[in-house]
C-alpha cells in the first residue's frame, strides 16, 4: 500500500558513485582477453546449447571488442518454448496476485543491488552514456515496482450490483502466452516493463530481445529466475527477427504480442496478428510502441535559453536514438536567427566519444546499418549545417557528431524520414499556428514539445498538437514511470501507455 516513488537517478558528482561505475566497466573490460560469455536460449530454466548460429555482441564504441555471443534460436526451439510456457500457464495464472507481485518486487531489489554492473553492460553493449544507462536501470526498477502496485488493485474482485438478491462479480483474467519482442535502445527497461506487466497479470512469456542487446536481455531474464520466477513461466529466445520474431507473431498459441521497435515492423506485426490460424482460440492482441518523427515548436515569446537547452538534449541525448527524440524543429521567424545562433554554439560544443567516457555528450550509434543510414542522409542533404566535435584518439567505433541542419523546407526528407540518429532539422514558420500545423503534418505521433510563455498558445497546443506525450516548456524525452505514462498515437503506437 506504499505510495509509488520513482527510483532516484545516480548522482555522478559523488566520487563513490563514479568509482562504482568505473569498477564495473573495468570488470567487463577483462573480456578483451577473449574470456567472454556465451548465452543461450533458456527453456524450462535450462540453457539450450544445440544452436547452429551465434550472434556476436561487439562494443559500438570499439568494434574490435567482443563482449559475448548469444546462441540463436531456431524453429524447433520456438516450438519447445511455446510448449513449456503453455504447460506452465494454468499454474501461473492460479498463483495469487500477491505472490506474482512479490516476484516483481524481488526483481526490482535485485536490479537495485546490481545497478552498477547492469549500467556498465548497457554502456558497453549498447553505447549508452553513463547517465542514460543509469536511467535505463532506474526505469526497469520503476516498472517492476509500479506494476506490482497496480496489479494489487487489478486483483481485487469487484461487486458490480448493489441490488438485494443478486451478485455480479467483475475480475480480470490473464490471456495466455505473451510474446515480448524488445528493442535495443532501452535494452533493460522496455523488455523488463513488457515482461513484468505480462507476468504479474498471470500470463506466461517468451522474451525475444533485439539482436544488438542479447547480453543485457540475458541478464534481465536470469534476474527473474533468481527472484523465484517458475522455470516454465517464461522462456528466453534470442534469435533473428525474420524467423523467431515472425514465428512468435504467427503462432496460433500466442495470445498477446508486446512489441517495441520500428514502425515498419510494428505495422507488419499488427497485420500478421489479424490472421486467424487453425487451432487459434484467441483474438490476438498487439501492444505496439513504434517510431517517432518528433517535433518541437518555439514561438515568439519563448525563453530562448530554456528552449535551446531542451532542444539540444531532446535531439542529441543518446545520440538521437530514442523513439521520443526531437528531429524536427519549427521556430517562429521573429526569433529564428537568435535561436539559431544559440543552437549553433551549443551544437559545436557537443562532444562525441566513447560511452564509457563520462566527459562526452554523445556516445556511438548502435550498429553498421545505423551508420550507413545516418551517413547517407547527411551526405545527401544540400542544406547548411553545423556539427559537433569528435573526441581525439577514439578507437574504431560508430561515431557521428551532433548535426543541425537549418533552413530546411517543410517537405524535405529530413523532415519526413525517421533517422534514429543525432540529426536535427530546423525550419522557419511565420506563425505559431503554422508551427503546430507542420508539427502535426506527420504520420507519426509519439512525442512533441512547445516552448512558449503565451498561455493561449500553450492551451492551443494542448488541444491541437496530436501526439501521445506532449511536453510544454521542457524537452520531449525522459518520461518517468507513473508520472508521464508513455505511448504514441497515429503510426507511433496503438494507444497503450507504458508506466500508466
Amino acid at each position: 500500500d506504499k505510495e509509488f516513488i520513482n527510483a532516484p537517478l545516480s548522482d555522478f558528482t559523488i566520487k563513490e558513485k563514479r568509482e562504482v561505475i568505473r569498477d564495473a566497466i573495468e570488470q567487463l573490460n577483462h573480456r578483451r582477453n577473449g574470456d567472454f560469455p556465451r548465452v543461450f536460449p533458456l527453456i524450462d530454466g535450462d540453457p539450450v546449447k544445440d544452436c547452429v548460429e551465434y550472434c556476436q555482441s561487439d562494443c559500438p564504441e570499439d568494434t574490435g571488442f567482443v563482449l559475448g555471443t548469444a546462441g540463436m534460436s531456431e524453429d524447433h526451439h520456438l516450438e519447445k518454448a511455446i510448449e513449456s510456457v503453455q504447460s506452465g500457464f494454468n499454474e501461473w495464472r492460479s498463483t495469487a496476485w500477491d505472490d506474482r507481485c512479490g516476484l516483481l518486487l524481488r526483481v526490482a531489489d535485485l536490479m537495485e543491488m546490481e545497478r552498477a554492473s547492469l549500467s556498465a553492460l548497457i554502456i558497453l553493449e549498447c553505447g549508452k552514456p553513463w547517465v542514460e544507462a543509469d536511467a535505463d536501470v532506474a526505469e526497469a526498477i520503476d516498472f517492476c515496482r509500479y506494476y506490482a502496485k497496480q496489479a494489487l488493485d487489478l486483483g481485487n474482485e469487484l461487486d458490480c450490483c448493489p441490488m438485494d438478491g443478486e451478485e455480479d462479480h467483475y475480475f480480470y483474467e490473464p490471456r495466455g502466452v505473451c510474446a515480448v519482442i524488445g528493442p535495443w535502445n532501452f535494452p533493460l527497461a522496455i523488455p523488463c516493463g513488457m515482461m513484468s506487466a505480462a507476468l504479474v497479470t498471470g500470463n506466461t512469456v517468451i522474451l525475444k530481445p533485439a539482436e544488438q542487446s542479447n547480453l543485457v536481455a540475458a541478464r534481465l531474464f536470469a534476474i527473474f529466475l533468481e527472484a523465484g520466477m517458475p522455470a516454465n513461466a517464461a522462456a528466453f529466445l534470442p534469435g533473428d527477427g525474420e524467423t523467431i520474431g515472425a514465428g512468435l507473431v504467427n503462432s496460433e498459441r500466442i495470445a498477446t504480442i508486446a512489441f517495441t521497435g520500428s514502425r515498419d515492423v510494428g505495422m507488419h506485426i499488427i497485420q500478421a496478428a489479424s490472421v486467424t490460424h487453425p487451432g487459434q482460440v484467441h483474438v490476438k492482441r498487439v501492444v505496439a510502441d513504434m517510431g517517432g518523427k518528433n517535433a518541437i515548436v518555439v514561438d515568439d515569446g519563448a525563453d530562448l535559453d530554456q528552449a535551446a537547452q531542451g532542444i539540444i538534449y531532446s535531439a542529441f541525448g543518446y545520440a538521437g536514438q530514442k523513439c521520443s527524440a526531437c528531429s524536427r524543429l519549427y521556430v517562429h521567424q521573429s526569433i529564428y536567427e537568435r535561436l539559431l545562433e544559440r543552437l549553433q554554439e551549443a551544437v559545436k560544443s557537443q562532444v562525441t566519444g566513447k560511452a564509457s567516457d563520462p566527459s562526452v555528450d554523445l556516445g556511438p550509434v548502435i550498429d553498421d546499418e545505423a551508420c550507413r543510414r545516418i551517413a547517407l542522409a547527411i551526405e545527401k542533404s544540400p542544406h547548411p549545417c553545423v556539427r559537433g566535435q569528435l573526441k581525439e584518439g577514439l578507437p574504431k567505433g560508430r561515431y557521428f557528431p551532433a548535426t543541425l541542419f537549418h533552413g530546411v523546407p517543410f517537405d524535405d526528407e529530413l523532415m519526413k524520414d525517421e533517422l534514429f540518429g543525432p540529426v536535427l532539422a530546423m525550419a522557419r514558420v511565420e506563425t505559431f499556428q503554422e508551427g503546430l500545423e507542420q508539427a502535426n503534418a506527420s504520420d507519426y505521433g509519439l512525442t512533441g514539445g512547445v516552448f512558449s510563455r503565451h498561455p493561449a498558445h500553450l492551451k492551443l497546443a494542448a488541444r491541437t498538437f496530436r501526439v501521445g506525450n506532449l511536453y510544454l516548456n521542457r524537452g520531449c524525452t525522459g518520461a518517468l514511470v507513473g508520472r508521464q505514462p508513455f505511448g504514441g498515437a497515429r503510426h507511433s503506437g496503438v494507444g497503450s501507455k507504458a508506466g500508466g
